[in-house]
């Protein structure tokens, strides 16, 4: 399973932030993009822009070209307002709940404990972190693996837990309850230029 192993420090300051989702000791020690020309030009072009704003959100959510490429895809035959259709299935991402939940500290820490089968899907045992969780699924934490996860979940505030999933830090299990809204996702995603982007 492809992923990337390069400097998360490095695609933080070259999306011109933080990524959410990941450890908070990867912030910027410059305001300006890696590289040789990092300093160079400063007014962006409007497909700068678009590319851009499609790299923070992809990279936010760990997930590489092809496969986002393919969540558009998804998201422009389906009924509903295409750019909230995209973060949706990007927020529905196993290892993106698993973080959501409290369940780990970060987009890394969850895929990983994803990728080594910690968790348990409606009672089979996974190790896809890109599965798609619906309304109604159940996310409980193998038995092997309770230990691993119970000093997380106790550090995690409950009030940090989105609406949309129910969490259980004394049985470490959640439910997905619905899908979130706009609303419930990052508010500094501007989705329309992911639209424009793809739409040239």
């Amino acid at each position: 399973m492809a992923r990337y192993l390069g400097s998360i420090r490095k695609l933080a300051r070259n999306s011109g932030g933080t990524l959410d989702g990941y450890p908070k000791t990867i912030g910027m020690k410059r305001s300006y993009p890696s590289g040789q020309h990092g300093q160079g030009r400063k007014k962006k072009s409007e497909y700068a822009l678009q590319l851009l704003e499609k790299q923070k959100v992809k990279r936010t959510y760990g997930v590489l070209e092809k496969q986002f490429a393919r969540y558009y895809d998804y998201a422009t035959r389906k009924k509903g307002v295409t750019g909230t259709v995209l973060l949706q299935r990007l927020e529905s991402r196993l290892d993106n709940v698993v973080y959501r939940a409290g369940f780990a500290w970060s987009r890394p820490q969850a895929r990983q404990m994803v990728t080594h089968a910690h968790f348990l899907v409606n009672g089979h045992k996974v190790d896809i972190p890109s599965i798609i969780l619906k309304p109604g699924d159940v996310v409980t934490v193998r038995e092997r693996s309770k230990g691993l996860v119970k000093e997380t979940v106790a550090r995690f505030a409950a009030s940090n837990v989105p609406h949309w999933v129910t969490a259980d830090a004394t049985e470490l299990t959640f439910r997905i309850n619905q899908l979130p809204e706009r609303e419930d996702m990052d508010q500094s995603f501007n989705e329309q230029l992911i639209i424009e982007f793809y739409s040239r």
